[in-house]
């Protein structure tokens, strides 16, 4: 199943016009808060479809039956551009364990490149839901790496992957490579269009050099 959030209107999509809008985007703060509050949007639709059970709770004039998580999901992110947004889903599941995992791209000579898994810190997660977020989902590569280093470290019972931004050929990708019955995929934004060198068009360029300086 593919979620796309903007696909309606709500407060979303002003948060992704200021992710795009190349002014503000000159304030690194604006943005990577703007990421954040996306990653808080995504956070709560996402716990529309997670288990609950339950409780009593005692207030100062009787007691409440409530319904809580029965688990918190793990939080995984791929470095550095997903930080922000993984935050703000952090910030809604403040109990979760989390998971770090770090892609890079490997430029070759002949102008092409590839993507490589460097370093990975991964929590249990065996029989455990996960959310797997990076800010964008261009050609699918990163993140289906990332799964698969995920999930080399135990078999979640169920991933919700999600990207504030992506492009077409990338979810078709993602859904080519990883299993319909294993994910959920929720996205912000879907563009058409893409670069030679996996940038989404219009998208909103680099995220992570927006958000934390370029690299060298």
């Amino acid at each position: 199943m593919v979620n796309v959030l903007s696909s309606g209107n709500s407060i979303l999509n002003q948060y992704i016009s200021e992710l795009r809008d190349a002014e503000i985007q000159k304030d690194s703060l604006r943005f990577r808060y703007n990421l954040e509050r996306l990653g808080g949007i995504f956070a709560y639709e996402i716990s529309r479809v997670l288990a609950y059970e339950t409780r009593e709770v005692v207030t100062p004039l009787g007691i409440a039956n409530v319904p809580v998580l029965i688990e918190y999901p793990v939080l995984a992110t791929i470095l550095r551009a997903g930080l922000p947004f993984h935050q703000g889903f952090l910030n809604f599941y403040d109990k979760s364990e989390n998971a770090f995992i770090s892609a890079f791209r490997r430029h070759h000579k002949d102008g092409t490149f590839s993507i490589n898994i460097e370093y990975a810190s991964v929590t249990e997660i065996e029989n455990k839901v996960v959310i797997l977020c990076d800010t964008m989902l261009a050609s699918g590569s990163s993140m289906v790496l990332a799964y698969k280093e995920l999930v080399s470290h135990g078999k979640p019972k169920h991933t919700h992957i999600v990207a504030a931004v992506a492009n077409v050929e990338g979810v078709e990708y993602v859904k080519k490579h990883i299993s319909k019955n294993d994910i959920t995929i929720w996205l912000g934004a879907v563009d058409d269009e893409m670069t030679a060198q996996s940038y989404i068009v219009p998208g909103l360029g680099d995220a992570g050099d927006l958000a934390y300086g370029k690299k060298h």
